[in-house]
């Protein structure tokens, strides 16, 4: 696939970092159906593999190819027998946890909606961007929960079946993925998930050179972005935080920054510094345990939304701004 982006929503009745004034998106058309690659993959004939997979491949050409490539054979060690006969092994090994997803996602109206109406959003920000075609699919435990290919938005149910699944609890996934991220593999962080994907396919990242200050402002700007996309959205869910660990930021947003700016060069770039601000971690080093990781990307998004707040920018002048601009514009000085 073109970009295979982990990342991890629902849209909840709770206002974003600071979005106001939420144009209304209502008569935008968007038409959004979410194709079950999944059934129809799983429902394949395997003592009629290529007819199966002809009439499977027919009904999603802009998925099929990418699925072959990338997550059957990608995750097979059998290098010796045709591909008929690996795809055959592939739904054979696979079953049981095709038929876990099936009792928990038989059916996606819900997501469907909440699809639907962030991208009615995205249309109203970017009226030429092409919208992919949303997909699900059957992988292995760590395939992609959410990529984006050329054509399509492939959604991973088998990385949203709930913190407590038993195949992410064996020592193998914890030691690839820690309790305080498979917690999220569930069910509400799909469309969050999925609109994270889209505000990079729109604003790529690019941390190549940049300062810690400058990190958390670029990366600041990928909150703001679905943000915009999902206004009601949970910030805990942009964020990925327990409410617990975001309660904890709003209450010591002033102590936090002046921990980082005073025990820190803010225009540093020495990588282990960076990531311990702007990495996935169960905390950030130094600071209290309730503290989450990454703060200073949630830290970025408020940088970011004063200066847009501040200047009256559009989103596109916002996200062309760069960084030390906006952070020496913003004079962000939170208590």
């Amino acid at each position: 696939m073109n970009k295979w982006l982990f990342c991890i929503g629902m849209l909840a009745l709770c206002c974003g970092c600071g979005n106001k004034n939420v144009p209304d998106v209502s008569s935008i058309p968007v038409d959004i159906s979410i194709g079950r690659f999944d059934k129809d993959f799983f429902a394949a004939d395997t003592n009629q593999v290529e007819q199966s997979l002809a009439a499977v491949q027919k009904k999603y050409p802009y998925f099929f190819t990418d699925f072959i490539q990338n997550i059957v054979l990608e995750g097979s060690a059998d290098t010796l027998h045709p591909v008929p006969f690996i795809v055959k092994t592939y739904i054979s090994n696979s079953r049981p946890l095709f038929d876990s997803v099936q009792l928990r996602y038989n059916k996606l109206n819900d997501l469907e909606a909440q699809l639907k109406k962030g991208f009615q959003f995205v249309k109203y920000y970017y009226p030429a961007y092409k919208i992919p075609k949303p997909v699900t699919y059957v992988g292995l435990i760590g395939d992609p929960s959410v990529a984006l290919t050329k054509d399509a938005l492939a959604i991973g149910l088998q990385m949203y079946l709930g913190k407590n699944f038993s195949a992410y609890n064996t020592l193998e996934a914890i030691d690839r993925f820690p309790q305080y991220i498979s917690r999220r593999f569930d069910a509400v962080y799909i469309p969050v998930n999925c609109f994270q994907n889209i505000a990079q396919d729109i604003y790529p990242e690019n941390m190549q050179g940049l300062s810690l200050i400058e990190q958390m402002i670029e990366k600041g700007k990928q909150w703001w972005l679905v943000n915009k996309f999902m206004p009601t959205a949970a910030d805990s869910l942009i964020t990925g935080f327990t409410q617990a660990q975001l309660d904890w930021c709003k209450t010591n947003e002033g102590l936090a920054w002046n921990f980082i700016i005073q025990n820190n060069d803010p225009y540093t770039t020495e990588p282990t510094t960076i990531q311990n601000f702007v990495g996935e971690a169960p905390k950030t080093d130094g600071m209290p345990d309730a503290s989450p990781g990454n703060i200073g990307q949630w830290i970025g998004w408020h940088i970011v939304q004063r200066y847009a707040d501040k200047t009256g920018q559009t989103l596109q002048q916002v996200l062309q701004t760069a960084p030390k601009k906006i952070f020496d514009e913003a004079k962000y000085k939170p208590k």
